[in-house]
């Protein structure tokens, strides 16, 4: 596996950030990485394939809202959030607050941990 890139904080533009921010999963992705945890792959469960969950998480790098990091096989992500909120302040918490209040992106979760029904 080839390191992932990932544009520097001056390099993110608002149109980007807006245009990873236009499909409801994704959205759910942010919702769910807005606590700053770093989360790996294979936590998320969406109601879409793994290389399409692989596609949207790309994405979301691509335009600078999340960073990647690789451990051997498996893919780790964390949302870039301070960083987001240094180049575009407020913009993070109006759209968390905007998906809170249409429920936007809620098919996203963590799958339950081993053992907890």
């Amino acid at each position: 596996m080839r390191p992932a890139r990932h544009p520097e904080v001056g390099d993110i533009t608002l149109t980007g950030v807006l245009a990873a921010l236009s499909d409801p999963i994704r959205v759910g992705v942010v919702r769910v990485l807005a606590d700053g945890s770093e989360r790996g792959w294979g936590e998320f469960q969406a109601p879409v394939a793994k290389s399409t969950l692989s596609h949207h998480l790309r994405v979301l790098r691509d335009a600078g809202l999340t960073r990647t990091r690789q451990e051997g096989t498996r893919c780790f992500v964390v949302l870039r959030g301070g960083e987001l909120r240094d180049r575009f302040p407020g913009l993070l918490e109006a759209v968390l607050a905007a998906a809170e209040e249409e429920d936007l992106g809620r098919q996203v979760a963590l799958k339950p941990a081993p053992g907890i029904t």
